[in-house]
């Protein structure tokens, strides 16, 4: 964006951003204060997350969220940022595709559909940006899986893992519709 019209990238990068940063919850995308800073650099206007609001880590802990401090957490975090890099799209940025592949594992560690996690309008907006970044992901949905349910099955396949539910899947309301009734 800097010196020309929004892409795209930037409106989504803006929208994934804005859902956490309106809430205080900026950490909960999985990004650095320096990839932030980069994020913006590459997207926004100079300076415009400058006062976007962040919530402490002491906050981030209060939130009725799964948090990085448990290892299986942070070891599902960082295979599946690994896992979503190896699926990059050819012609995306690099950097916006390491940024969005720890803002997408990081979701998964939250309690809702991965399009509210994202702070997203539904479904199709995850639609489009995994086509977009990640195309090759869709591409394995053969069976209109929910996403955050795809992704976790797909990383287990990929890393020669049983297939099961992301950490946040079992705080959601459709948990049993997605993993039957086992708790």
């Amino acid at each position: 964006m800097p010196g020309g019209a929004p892409t795209a990238d930037a409106w989504l990068f803006a929208r994934l951003v804005a859902a956490r940063a309106v809430r205080g919850e900026c950490a909960l995308l999985g990004l650095s204060a320096s990839e932030l800073a980069e994020l913006a650099r590459r997207h926004f206007v100079a300076g415009s997350l400058d006062s976007a609001p962040d919530a402490p880590l002491s906050n981030v802990a209060n939130l009725a969220i799964v948090t990085m401090a448990d290892d299986t957490h942070a070891s599902f975090v960082a295979a599946m940022h690994s896992f979503l890099l190896g699926l990059a799209a050819p012609d995306v940025d690099g950097e916006d595709a390491r940024c969005l592949a720890a803002i997408l594992a990081h979701a998964c560690l939250r309690p809702d559909h991965l399009w509210r996690d994202l702070g997203l309008s539904g479904r199709d907006d995850v639609t489009q940006m995994l086509t977009r970044f990640f195309p090759a992901m869709v591409a394995r949905n053969t069976e209109g899986l929910r996403w955050k349910k795809l992704l976790a099955r797909e990383l287990a396949l990929a890393t020669g893992g049983v297939p099961g539910p992301a950490p946040g899947c079992p705080g959601c309301e459709d948990f049993g519709f997605c993993f039957g009734h086992a708790r």
